[in-house]
């Protein structure tokens, strides 16, 4: 797997990875930051190696996911399934995961998330969208050995060793209300907020003029919206000139936010990587998917340095992203993966 900032070019990159890993499978995306051996990185190329002791693995291409066939995708998620059952004695889905990674511009990873996790059967799925720094102009993933845009690849494998899959938020739902009265679904824009302008009333929300909205903003005041009793994080990517706000996620009319308060954002991940030891013991590698608005969090509170550390003292592989998926659910301000453990030496 490897991960690519978007300042490289990417034809250049796809053609030397070729040349250097010749048949070897490689998949990966477009980044807004990397994560690596170092922790954080920005304009650079993180990845990894998964050996046939590790895994066994079917991977597919899903193209054209803005025009997506709920259908379509669910029977290809359970066709790279049934390749995977053919290729493993005893085939058993709690030794299974998959991971998916897609265009972070598509607009579109709600339905195939929901669409592909439906077609998997249960197996735990995680991902997230691929960046572009903070231009939002192309976004890719690779696979077969080209940089493809508006698709999504699909990995499923069984592994001896154990893991967990995981989802981690240091928000909280808070009390103040507010209500989408105007939108434009297709393409995640909220025009009103309240029946007020959306970028006027979301700045009235958090106490802030309008002018001073921007992502660091964004990133420490997003809303939440309650799904089947738990809290979802939905983040705002910016604000259009007539006032409008455009998400990193689906929004339709007549969704009820709430104002989110943050918690320790740093204890936060210690108490996640607490819960994944006494789950699978020490992670020999973690892959993970962390959203752009959580480091530019940590940018502006000075704490990056010490996120970065505790990312690399776990082993953590991955990159910066434009949104995460868990289970069949497309989330933003997450961080979401899959921690593999030793394998036990009675296996």
């Amino acid at each position: 797997m490897v991960f690519v900032s978007s300042r490289y070019d990417l034809d250049a990159v796809a053609e030397n990875l070729r040349r250097e890993f010749g048949a070897t499978q490689v998949i990966g995306c477009t980044t807004a930051g990397e994560i690596g051996p170092l922790g954080y990185l920005e304009g650079g190329v993180s990845g990894l190696t998964l050996g046939r002791d590790d895994l066994t693995f079917e991977i597919g291409l899903i193209e054209h996911v803005s025009e997506i066939d709920h259908r379509r995708v669910q029977a290809f998620a359970y066709e790279i399934r049934q390749r995977l059952a053919q290729k493993v004695e005893k085939f058993d889905a709690n030794r299974c995961f998959a991971l998916l990674l897609i265009d972070g511009l598509c607009g579109h990873e709600e339905h195939v998330a929901r669409a592909v996790y439906d077609g998997l059967g249960g197996i735990p799925m995680v991902g997230g969208s691929a960046g572009d720094g903070m231009n939002f102009q192309q976004t890719a993933v690779l696979y077969d050995g080209q940089f493809h845009t508006n698709s999504a690849v699909l990995l499923v494998a069984s592994t001896p060793h154990p893991f967990t899959s995981f989802k981690t938020q240091h928000f909280v739902c808070g009390t103040q209300r507010l209500v989408v009265s105007g939108a434009v679904p297709e393409h995640r824009i909220v025009t009103e907020i309240n029946g007020l302008p959306a970028a006027e009333e979301y700045a009235r929300s958090i106490g802030v003029e309008a002018s001073q909205l921007g992502p660091l903003v964004f990133s420490a005041n997003p809303m939440v919206v309650k799904i089947g009793g738990a809290d979802f994080v939905r983040s705002i990517q910016k604000v259009n000139p007539d006032g409008s706000l455009t998400f990193f996620c689906a929004i339709d009319e007549g969704i009820v936010f709430n104002v989110a308060s943050g918690v320790d954002l740093v204890q936060n991940l210690r108490s996640l990587f607490d819960d994944i030891a006494q789950k699978i013991g020490p992670p020999r590698v973690v892959i993970g998917f962390d959203c752009i608005l959580r480091r530019l969090e940590l940018s502006q509170t000075g704490t990056i340095d010490k996120v970065s550390a505790i990312l690399r003292d776990h082993n953590v592989i991955g990159f910066s992203s434009y949104g995460e998926q868990f289970r069949g659910m497309h989330v933003n301000q997450t961080f979401t993966g899959i921690a593999i453990g030793a394998k036990s030496k009675h296996d």
